[in-house]
């Protein structure tokens, strides 16, 4: 924690030496002092958005991760729909979900619906993958010791398959966490009336680039409690797994 707090503070000091060095005007490159000002200036603003933001993250990333892990558990349990159902999700990543970003905002409005369904589509995709290539590589040994036991196909899913591919399934929603901002800042810079993405984008039609990095600044604090708060729970909720990281020991 505090080597990456001395990183972050080097990197702004960089940033400050730049500016001076430079003299870049503050419409190209604000000072962090600047921008400091700006987020304190407009903060009730900046965080009347980060709410709206914060809300469709959340709900995307609810719904994406319900989505995948639907998607994963149908996949591995209904064989003859597999050849059916593959295809499609590997189609419905061959599209860019950005492009299809001013059809949502079509169909679905201004409003918070089109943001959640983009943060949605972005956030099923690694949710779905890693946790059916969790399910679909159980070790062996466990499913032959279970047939052996007399556990029918259903029995093999939930107590054997599953509780296998929970560290995968935890990989996939980590990538979730880290790529659901994402999906609601680029809906809301299509079309929106509030969010830190419609601020951004407004603030940049007025030249006031110090309240476009006072939001990213926003959106990056947020973004890294999402991750930490998902990588928190996860590592509670697998016990099982440990980080062989934390406990490897260097040896000379």
């Amino acid at each position: 924690m505090i080597r990456g707090f001395l990183a972050a503070l080097g990197l702004v000091l960089l940033w400050q030496g730049l500016v001076w060095l430079t003299e870049v005007p503050p419409f190209l490159l604000p000072a962090p002092s600047r921008v400091a000002l700006a987020l304190a200036d407009r903060w009730e603003s900046i965080f009347h958005h980060a709410l709206i933001t914060a809300s469709e993250i959340l709900l995307g990333l609810a719904l994406g991760s319900l989505l995948g892990v639907a998607t994963a558990l149908v996949l591995v349990a209904w064989r003859e729909g597999r050849r059916w159902l593959l295809p499609l999700l590997l189609i419905s990543q061959a599209i860019p979900v950005f492009a299809i970003a001013p059809l949502l905002t079509l169909w679905l409005g201004f409003g918070i619906a089109s943001k959640v369904a983009m943060a949605t589509l972005i956030i099923f995709f690694p949710v779905a993958t890693a946790f059916y290539d969790g399910l679909r590589r159980t070790e062996p040994g466990m499913l032959d010791l279970a047939a052996t036991m007399g556990a029918g196909r259903l029995s093999l899913l939930w107590r054997v398959r599953v509780p296998a591919a929970l560290p995968s399934l935890a990989s996939g929603l980590r990538v979730a966490a880290a790529v659901a901002p994402i999906g609601a800042v680029v809906g809301e810079w299509v079309g929106a009336s509030a969010g830190l993405g419609y601020l951004m984008l407004h603030a940049n039609g007025r030249s006031q680039t110090d309240v476009m990095f006072a939001a990213l600044f926003v959106l990056m604090l947020m973004a890294l409690a999402l991750w930490f708060a998902t990588d928190w729970l996860l590592r509670r909720a697998i016990p099982w797994q440990p980080d062989s990281l934390l406990t490897e020991k260097v040896t000379t």
